[in-house]
């Protein structure tokens, strides 16, 4: 720390300007809050954020890691007065004219709580293309491999004589034909799946704090895509440092992200204890934890409730990322402590997630 922590504090308000001899040393801490601070604030010298939607989206998830709520919103109302953003949300042919990505749908989300009433609208619009052209891309890979794999995860090798699949089993032994008693004989039976309730439960549990917002763009189509077939009973659960149940909104994923309110705070372990609630049926649960692992509540007890979830036969997943931008930030040691409990986190694209899904329903290790 530096001799002068007020100091200190002074020049992370005022920016580097007002210490231009650098006579004040800066905590290392502070290195990140002086980036989005003169981003902000210190725009027309530093370059700020220009019209880069990642950068802004990016920057709207960073202010609320270091900031409180309150001041969120104040730094989001200048945001946008200071950076156009103002002008992008009320002016709808703008907003239409912007390129439509998921960075923009994060940056709209984020901004969804100082939106102007008569932009919301156009903003929906926006969200609606950019999950409509998600949805051509993804939705029909996803079906066929999550199909697949219930197909192949199903057959149980000791079915009773009702649940026998008779087409699939006389298919799996005809080599045992037996021509002196005109027959086969099976070898082994294939029996059918359950009737009358999902063959998988598939809980997305998703970290809605800022950092996270393209993650929940891509998790939210994908849960409307899972909602979409009956094979699979699907959960919705976003939560920051409370938690809410989306479950009703995955018939339509536009409505599903207009009722994410992307936050700052992060309670993993307050989520974990929601979804061990939701689970009926452990040993056919996929539970995906969606989440950077900057657990704000109690570390400790998210460890053994993890634990618990695992041990009562749960495929608990963690994405520490699901998109595009590389390799995220996460907590390595919360990381290391879940793969010491034979939980593994790691980041996967969205055009990785159908294979993924895949290789959980059938049972399949995986590794990054």
């Amino acid at each position: 720390m530096p001799d002068n922590p007020t100091a200190a504090r002074w020049k992370l308000v005022l920016g580097a300007a007002a210490d231009a001899e650098n006579a004040v040393e800066m905590p290392a801490d502070y290195g990140a809050l002086d980036q989005v601070l003169t981003a902000l604030y210190d725009g027309e010298r530093k370059g700020g954020l220009g019209a880069s939607a990642p950068r802004v989206s990016r920057w709207l998830g960073d202010i609320r890691q270091y900031f409180p709520t309150e001041v969120v919103a104040v730094m989001q109302q200048d945001a946008m007065d200071r950076l156009g953003l103002n002008q992008l949300l009320l002016e709808p042919e703008i907003l239409r004219t912007v390129q439509a990505d998921v960075h923009l749908v994060a940056t709209l989300l984020s901004l969804g709580r100082v939106m102007p009433a008569k932009a919301k609208a156009t903003a929906r619009e926006v969200v609606a293309k950019v999950v409509r052209e998600l949805e051509q891309k993804l939705a029909q890979p996803l079906r066929q491999a999550v199909q697949g794999a219930l197909s192949r995860a199903v057959r149980n090798p000791r079915p009773r004589y009702h649940e026998i699949n008779w087409g699939a089993t006389i298919k799996a032994n005809l080599k045992h034909y037996q021509a002196s008693h005109r027959t086969i004989i099976p070898e082994r039976l294939v029996g059918h799946g359950r009737r009358g309730q999902a063959l998988k439960e598939i809980v997305l549990c998703l970290d809605q704090s800022g950092s996270m917002a393209a993650s929940v763009v891509y998790a939210g189509v994908f849960g409307a895509v899972l909602a979409s077939l009956r094979a699979v009973k699907t959960h919705m659960v976003v939560f920051d440092t409370a938690v809410v149940n989306l479950t009703e909104e995955l018939r339509d994923p536009v409505d599903l992200l207009f009722g994410v309110q992307l936050g700052g705070g992060t309670d993993i372990n307050l989520a974990l204890s929601y979804c061990q609630q939701l689970i009926t049926r452990p040993t056919d649960t996929i539970l995906v934890l969606v989440t950077d692992l900057y657990e704000g509540g109690d570390a400790r007890e998210m460890l053994k409730r993890a634990a618990a979830l695992k041990a009562s036969g749960v495929n608990l997943v963690v994405l520490l990322a699901l998109s595009d931008e590389g390799a995220p930030s996460f907590d390595r040691r919360l990381a290391e402590q879940l793969a010491a409990l034979g939980i593994s986190s790691f980041a996967c694209s969205p055009a990785k997630f159908p294979e993924l899904m895949a290789a959980a329903i059938q049972g399949q290790k995986l590794t990054e």
